[in-house]
């Protein structure tokens, strides 16, 4: 019963999160169509919209993903990279987003009034989404069905009589 509960939270949980994250990114694209656009262009407020449309999409993902793992499989070391590598991929994309107001970015002031979203931006947001997708790749082909890690090949070699590794 108390893990009927905990799976009826977690879901709703990961249909909210998703949701949230589907409808920020779309509001934050299509601000200038829906007539919620404040400046013209893409601006702060969007590209925030944006980022934490992002940051809610990796966390349902991740939800989902684990509640596909048995509740016994073991951590894996592969399993560890793979949120540290997604975690590594948002912080990426915020600071691609949000380059120009902390000062790393080319359209930084007093030269420019505001800040610009830019092909550099557009494609470091762009690799740090294939980062989070990549780890999520790596975390869900860790233990998920299997009892032992995907990479014990690794393991095999090294155990087998004549094999010397050094």
């Amino acid at each position: 019963m108390n893990n009927d509960k905990a799976t009826r939270i977690r879901l709703i949980s990961t249909g909210a999160l998703l949701a949230l994250g589907a409808v920020l990114i779309v509001l934050s694209l299509a601000a200038d169509r829906l007539g919620l656009d404040i400046t013209p262009g893409f601006g702060v407020i969007q590209m925030v919209l944006f980022l934490i449309g992002i940051s809610c999409l990796t966390l349902a993902g991740f939800l989902y993903l684990q509640s596909l793992k048995r509740p016994d499989a073991p951590r894996s070391l592969q399993a560890d990279i793979g949120v540290r590598l997604s975690a590594t991929g948002l912080v990426f994309a915020y600071v691609a987003g949000l380059s120009d107001l902390i000062g790393i970015g080319t359209h930084v002031q007093p030269n420019f009034e505001r800040p610009f979203v830019g092909p550099l931006q557009i494609g470091g947001i762009a690799l740090g989404c294939i980062m989070i997708v990549l780890g999520m790749l790596l975390y869900h082909t860790s233990r998920r069905v299997q009892r032992s890690s995907s990479l014990e090949f690794l393991l095999r070699q090294q155990q087998e009589p004549g094999n010397h590794a050094h």
